[in-house]
């Protein structure tokens, strides 16, 4: 039969692993670029939008602020969305809104109009893109999960390495207005990857049409049944500790990590280099930075670091929060340089696994959800922790101290991550394959983990089986013992039981024979 699938219960669906799968992770690789590059694409226009609105810098930076806030912000949004009508049709409408806003945002008179269109209509159209496409991806992989997260990560450098100089030349062809209208367009594309989100369905196993026929109504009863247990927006993830270990130690992480790239610019202007020398830091950190998350998706899925996962994040960020450290002691220019790579190496590790330990954490059913409830808290950090090393600068004046601000940041979310992970979270069984640890567990390892008290349960029931058949079958013995009783002496059922012991113990009048119960008998 055809109609419309929606995919509320894909998670009961094994993952695919490949086929369709890859389309997805294509689908994933352009919103992803358009969702972390297109704020600061935009930057490129705040110079024109200046000088037609007669606003400051701090004015038009609110553009990519209101983007970023409207990406994270509207996460449990988005969860209620996608577990009400699917992936497939919240990202089309999504991508209509991003285009739309943009198409607005090019016949703005004032500033707020651009903050009204372009910040909160394509950056709600950004929301209703991005994070369906994650649940799609987790969905599609299992096995190797870690290397198609790794892949549409790579999807933010690359679409920063286009859309800023697609972004350039817009403005000096078309000026901002018809950079705005054609980037609208470019928007258009979120529409097609929404619709390369092909809902999973489970296979219907053939059955005979009378059996069919008789199960119909149960079956129908059973799903009438369970469409009201369906969670809008499920918070039972809270009672999970390890999520909120990861809920904490990430809010924590995005205080600092997005601070290095929007100040290394400004640090190399300040040490005395040109305009351009400073930008080609960027282009140098984006280009490590588009193998560097691939690469670790590889290195994520190998069948001894997979498990352990949640350990590499750690480092990740622990690797992240030292390069800071250091590359706030820089004098020079070969010096960021150098900055730059290992930034970008350990910037594309914790891109590549924020996602991917996140999904190993929850499961796939839980997902929808739990991402949503995650960038709501990561949207806080993210208003404040650009502003906050801003405000920093100005009052010590010295590019040092918020580098050091930034790498204590992500340190601080490293060591809390894996401290916690380590001391809070028991070791749960698994099996020898795959041994899963702390709060990589997921929903296969958990069942693992309760197999023991089962056993238990199992062994109890066994055993109360056992004796209650014993007394039923002891109960059968004397009942059919009493039955032939009665047929050789009905009589012997109202007799006393010591009348009777006296009557066997007592001899006969007849025979003066002491009668044993064996004669009796």
């Amino acid at each position: 039969m055809g109609g419309v699938a929606v995919d509320v219960d894909a998670g009961a669906v094994k993952a695919p692993d490949g086929g369709w799968g890859w389309a997805v992770l294509a689908g994933c690789f352009v919103i992803t670029g358009f969702s972390y590059a297109f704020p600061k694409a935009v930057s490129v226009f705040f110079k024109e939008l200046i000088r037609e609105f007669g606003v400051g810098y701090s004015d038009t930076a609110w553009i990519s602020s209101i983007l970023l806030a409207m990406l994270y912000g509207t996460g449990p949004l988005c969860s209620v969305l996608v577990n009400r009508f699917g992936c497939r049709p919240v990202m089309m409408v999504g991508g209509l809104f991003a285009s739309l806003g943009m198409i607005l945002a090019s016949f703005s008179t004032s500033i707020i109009h651009i903050y009204l269109t372009a910040g909160v209509i394509t950056g709600l159209g950004l929301a209703l893109n991005f994070q369906p496409s994650l649940i799609m991806l987790n969905r599609y992989f299992s096995e190797k999960r870690p290397l198609a997260n790794g892949l549409s990560a790579a999807g933010s450098p690359v679409a920063l390495c286009c859309l800023s100089p697609l972004g350039q030349v817009l403005q000096y062809q078309y000026g901002w207005r018809g950079g705005f209208l054609i980037l609208g367009g470019l928007l258009l594309n979120c529409c097609v990857c929404g619709a390369l989100m092909k809902p999973l369905v489970a296979p219907k196993k053939p059955m005979a049409k009378d059996v069919e026929q008789d199960n119909k109504g149960e079956t129908e009863g059973a799903e009438k049944n369970k469409k009201p247990k369906a969670k809008l927006l499920d918070f039972s993830v809270f009672n999970d500790c390890g999520f909120l270990i990861y809920t904490v130690a990430a809010s924590i992480m995005v205080l600092g990590l997005f601070v290095p790239p929007v100040f290394v610019v400004s640090y190399a202007k300040e040490l005395g280099n040109e305009d351009t020398k400073s930008a080609l830091l960027l282009t140098i950190l984006g280009f490590i930075d588009i193998f560097a998350r691939p690469t670790c998706g590889v290195i994520a899925g190998l069948k001894w670091v997979r498990p352990r996962c949640v350990y590499l994040f750690s480092f990740a960020m622990l690797f992240n929060g030292t390069t800071d450290l250091i590359g706030s002691q820089a004098k020079d220019y070969s010096t960021l340089v150098v900055f730059c790579i290992f930034f970008g190496i350990s910037y594309g590790m914790v891109g590549a696994l924020q996602f991917e330990v996140l999904m190993t954490i929850v499961g796939t059913e839980k997902f929808s959800s739990a991402i949503g409830l995650v960038l709501l808290m990561e949207a806080i950090a993210v208003l404040v922790g650009p502003p906050g090393a801003g405000r920093l600068l100005d009052a010590t004046k010295n590019y040092m101290y918020v580098f050091l601000l930034a790498g204590s940041e992500v340190v601080l979310a490293a060591v809390v991550l894996a401290s916690c992970n380590f001391l809070c979270i028991r070791k749960k069984s698994s099996t020898p394959e795959d041994k899963l640890e702390n709060i990589t567990v997921t929903d296969d390892v958990k069942a693992e983990a309760c197999s023991e008290p089962a056993e238990m349960n199992e062994e109890e029931e066994e055993k109360g089986a056992r004796e209650e058949q014993e007394k039923e079958t002891k109960k059968e013995v004397l009942k059919e013992e009493g039955e032939t009783d009665k047929e050789v002496r009905p009589e012997s059922v109202t007799v006393d039981s010591q009348e009777v012991e006296r009557f066997l113990k007592e001899p006969q009048q007849n025979g003066d024979m002491a009668i044993s119960p064996e004669t009796c008998l």
